[in-house]
């Protein structure tokens, strides 16, 4: 009768590591189950009530137990195989992201995107090359190499954007003083507005909430002078051709004196009407118009920032004449001051990010803070 498989007698050093992983766990349930086994069979116990103990086979027991009295601890760290032989290459995983990344149609598909199911089908038959690859195999291959099923997105851009930019700065730089900016803010709700505030610690200053807004909203039609560094406007309850020829016609009277004037604006429909074409050109007024998403390129884009900072951050006011009167207050307190460092600082943080947005477009290093 052959004799029952068991560990040979261990050492110390062999029991206490033995001891230790049983008693404190380990990161490895491999090495904790083989641990326990070699434990069971150093105390006398059989393979089978082992077997029964640690939930495996008999054969797995005992192998284990062959194993140490061969190599000792080392066989509580598993030897895992190579798995299956790699079947793509560094080339054909670069193919399989470039197909991805390509529209279907440029590739001679009739749809528009690709599926997974697609995507795999395709590969499997592309001329000069197959690849065979299962469905999550692709999708774990797409996720390690960053693509990932995301929304298109639309994008918009005037096709004379560098002569619409390169007109505006030229008028900046040799007529400051006879260029002025206008655009709308807004809109304007009655409606509490949290900001931050001094106050005693662990007691934060509270502004009510609003539960109805049946006010409506208004637009601030906002006209600043780049030479003065003035900053002026009125508020309306909406936007429209006749409130921006009013708005403009206060900036032709802040220069009564009828030489030409450059006003900056963007190119919303209410500012391209024919009224005020025919306006602008009977009173010697040139419209330098932003192109489409470089809204930063006017001057009083800078500005808006410290108007919603100091006059609507924290707010709680009752009406729009409140706010209207709370706002025109902020502007003749802003242009008595318009040295503040606080309005300064406000405004040198919008004008980093708008030379930011200059230096990609000429293709230099973007400015990281305002200087």
């Amino acid at each position: 009768m052959a004799e029952p498989v068991r560990v040979r007698r261990l050492t110390n050093q062999e029991g206490q590591k033995l001891q230790r992983i049983v008693r404190r766990g380990s990161t490895s349930s491999v090495r904790y189950r083989r641990a326990m086994m070699l434990l069971g069979s150093a105390g006398g116990t059989r393979v089978p009530v082992i077997a029964q103990l640690v939930q495996a086979d008999g054969d797995t027991v005992r192998e284990v137990i062959h194993r140490f009295n061969e190599i000792g601890l080392a066989c509580l760290d598993p030897q895992w195989a190579g798995g299956r032989p790699r079947l793509l290459s560094d080339d054909d995983e670069d193919f399989v992201i470039q197909t991805a990344i390509t529209h279907p149609a440029k590739l001679g598909q009739p749809f528009t995107r690709w599926s997974i199911r697609k995507l795999a089908a395709y590969l499997r038959r592309v001329h000069g090359r197959v690849i065979r690859i299962g469905r999550e195999a692709l999708r774990c291959l797409l996720l390690r190499r960053g693509i990932t099923f995301q929304r298109t997105k639309t994008w918009k851009e005037s096709p004379d954007r560098d002569t619409k930019l390169d007109r505006i700065e030229r008028v900046l730089e040799r007529f400051p003083d006879r260029v002025f900016a206008f655009d709308e803010f807004g809109p304007l709700g009655i409606r509490s507005t949290a900001a931050s505030c001094w106050a005693e610690q662990g007691k934060p200053n509270r502004v009510p909430a609003t539960y109805h807004r049946t006010h409506g909203v208004t637009y601030f039609h906002g006209c600043y002078s780049v030479g003065d560094d003035t900053l002026w406007g009125i508020n309306r309850r909406r936007k429209g051709t006749a409130n921006s020829l009013a708005a403009l016609q206060s900036i032709r009277a802040a220069r009564p004196d009828g030489a030409l004037i450059h006003i900056i604006l963007d190119n919303l429909s209410a500012h391209t009407g024919a009224d005020i074409r025919r306006w602008a050109k009977k009173n010697k007024v040139e419209l330098c118009f932003t192109p489409t998403y470089a809204s930063w390129a006017n001057p009083i884009e800078a500005h808006f920032g410290p108007l919603r900072q100091f006059t609507l951050a924290n707010s709680h006011h009752r009406s729009h004449p409140a706010q209207t009167r709370a706002l025109h207050r902020y502007l003749r307190w802003r242009n008595v001051n318009a040295r503040h460092p606080d309005v300064l600082a406000a405004q040198r943080r919008e004008r980093s990010r708008v030379r930011s947005e200059r230096g990609i477009r000429w293709g230099g290093r973007p400015i990281t803070q305002a200087a």
